[in-house]
């Protein structure tokens, strides 16, 4: 194993070079995907309609194409769902990544080809472990198993054959064979839809492995380690993983879990965070302890920014890469290897550097809660307290949410501070229809609220009338143009309105 962790670490390095190349000439390597991006979609349905064979600029390209939302892509999407090619893409797209819904939709559905597979995504995996080799020369990661959590996958339209799925999911079912060779566990159990049982099962096997790094979504695996924990009565993770060294994060901010980590795993341990959603794979830590991401420009993928103001409305046009600034904050839209066009993904971030180009993820470009990978949107939130009022006779005023992050006893939650015209009869029976209106809304939402696994449920505080109004006169925000944020991602606003002197 000494000799094959050797081998595996020195082909790993080798790709140090290109992602190299990319840092040096990042405006080169771009122009040379936007081209090919335009030319491989010139025939589909999208490109002629768009005469990309007429485009030889990001000038004409700016000029022509639309800036787009999902609403935008989704009757392309439906077709392809159905069977039709060459809409969007030229190659087959069979797979689609589920994420959490828009404003009309439980889900989006976003097209995977082979193409984002190979050249994003695998790629994004291979640079992930290609930099951790050479920022760490005497890893032993490659002496034991990679646990990965991932979700699961199922038939969308059986007579088109295409399939639904957690992106996680899309990646493991495409893997190369040889890959499940250095994975725990088999990918029968990896893939389970039911999540009880798919974590007891986990937690069963893999603690009988040699288990030296792990990449999943922090709350799902907090779950794991606490449960494995519990079945083999050690107290620490490395009593039962004395090897383990890496764990690779995404999708949520760490810095809220990080403490209940290092409660759980003593010793060194590095942590690693990707920036991988379901339309791409866009930035690695490349540095140890690092705060930001290289932002990876050979993926298939052509980037643009919109400058966003505080309160995220668009502040300026769209430009390319090389006329951003640090310290902007800034909308991502992105042109794929999947047929993704101008498409604004609705996240920000802000570059740390330019040279090369580095990312810090900042939020979204609408209020949201994303503490547990449930991405809670607004409009989910009003649906579903306009579904609770109108079951219980209640009436809100104004309301702000925040996370209640996981303790050593206790998992996380979403807490509301609800300021009522019209109290609801009975405040648990509320709670049970926001609760569950909330889950009709929103798939990722009711994933982790899976038996209490990830989130319990919400937890209300009701307060009493002219708190807000008390809480924005002391923060001088009184007037038309100020408004209580609805979602947060932290509690600062949470904490500072219960310390209030009601």
């Amino acid at each position: 194993m000494p000799f094959i962790n050797s081998v595996i670490s020195w082909f790993m390095k080798k790709r140090m070079h290109q992602i190299e190349l990319f840092m040096k000439f990042p405006h080169d390597v771009q122009s040379e995907w936007f081209i090919s991006l335009i030319n491989s979609a010139r025939n589909t349905e999208w490109g002629k309609k768009y005469d990309y064979a007429g485009i030889s600029n990001h000038r004409d390209f700016a000029s022509r194409v639309p800036v787009s939302d999902y609403e935008d892509l989704k009757p392309y999407i439906d077709r392809l769902r159905n069977g039709e090619q060459n809409l969007l893409w030229n190659s087959e797209i069979r797979w689609f990544a589920r994420s959490s819904g828009t404003t009309s939709d439980k889900s989006k559905y976003i097209p995977v080809s082979q193409e984002s597979l190979e050249e994003c995504h695998f790629r994004g995996g291979k640079d992930l472990i290609s930099i951790y080799c050479n920022n760490h020369p005497d890893t032993q990661i490659f002496t034991g198993k990679l646990l990965g959590m991932g979700g699961s996958h199922f038939p969308d339209n059986p007579e088109a054959g295409s399939y639904v799925g957690d992106v996680s999911a899309i990646l493991m079912e495409n893997l190369p064979a040889w890959i499940e060779l250095m994975r725990t566990p088999e990918l029968s159990v990896a893939l389970m839809s039911e999540w009880e049982s798919k974590i007891e099962k986990i937690a069963a096997i893999t603690s009988r492995e040699n288990v030296t790094n792990i990449t999943g979504v922090p709350s799902w695996t907090l779950v794991l380690l606490k449960r494995i924990l519990e079945l083999t009565g050690k107290k620490d993770i490395r009593e039962v993983w004395p090897n383990f060294e890496l764990f690779i994060h995404g999708g949520v901010s760490f810095v809220p879990y990080r403490p209940q980590f290092r409660k759980l795993i003593s010793g060194e341990v590095n942590y690693y965070e990707t920036y991988n959603a379901s339309e791409g794979f866009f930035g690695i830590q490349d540095r140890s302890g690092a705060e930001d991401m290289l932002l990876m420009l050979d993926y298939g993928i052509f980037y643009e920014f919109i400058p966003v103001t505080e309160s995220g409305e668009d502040g300026g046009a769209v430009i390319p890469l090389y006329e951003v600034k640090t310290g902007v904050n800034y909308a991502m839209i992105i042109s794929t290897n999947s047929g993704l066009w101008r498409y604004r993904i609705g996240d920000t971030v802000v570059f740390t550097s330019t040279s090369p180009y580095r990312i810090r993820i900042t939020g979204r470009t609408k209020n949201f809660i994303n503490a547990f990978g449930e991405e809670l949107i607004v409009d989910n939130a009003q649906k579903a307290l306009a579904c609770a009022c109108a079951k219980t006779g209640a009436t809100v005023n104004e309301f702000t949410a925040a996370p209640v992050y996981f303790t050593d006893n206790s998992g996380g939650a979403h807490e509301w501070l609800i300021e009522f015209d019209n109290l609801p009869a009975d405040l648990n029976y509320f709670i049970e229809v926001f609760d569950t209106a909330l889950k009709s809304l929103n798939s990722d939402y009711e994933a982790k609220r899976y038996q209490n696994m990830v989130l319990g449920p919400p937890q209300i505080q009701i307060m009493p009338p002219g708190t807000f109004y008390k809480w924005l006169k002391l923060r001088d925000r009184l007037g038309g143009q100020y408004k209580v944020p609805r979602l947060s991602n932290d509690r600062r606003y949470v904490e500072e309105i219960l310390g209030m002197d009601l």
